[in-house]
């Protein structure tokens, strides 16, 4: 028999989620597709959703997590800002870091 600590990590702002699961895979969705649209509809998440999730890390983050243009002749688009890249980064830290302890918590715990 193997245990295992299951856990979600997210990072709060003022008592609001700036980051989680979800918000950091439609984030790298984004970086990946260059488009809101696109990534929403790789998650498989409406176009509504994915805007309101970016809307609100936008306006819970110190800086825009990503930038959007408008369609025009060559589309609109929406890239991540460098500190969009360092908020991704830290929270996979963060969350690598977490699953690493609880996997040594669980290892040197006594269930028997």
């Amino acid at each position: 028999m193997e245990y295992k600590i299951k856990s979600r990590i997210w990072i709060e702002v003022d008592g609001e989620i700036l980051l989680g699961e979800g918000r950091v895979s439609l984030l790298k969705a984004i970086e990946k597709t260059g488009s809101l649209s696109k990534a929403s509809k790789s998650l498989g998440m409406s176009y509504k959703k994915a805007w309101s999730l970016i809307d609100a890390v936008n306006s819970r983050a110190k800086s825009p997590v990503c930038n959007t243009t408008i369609g025009g002749t060559k589309g609109g688009g929406t890239q991540i800002t460098a500190y969009g890249k360092s908020l991704i980064e830290a929270y996979e830290r963060i969350n690598k870091n977490c699953w690493e302890f609880l996997d040594k918590q669980i290892s040197e715990a006594d269930l028997k």
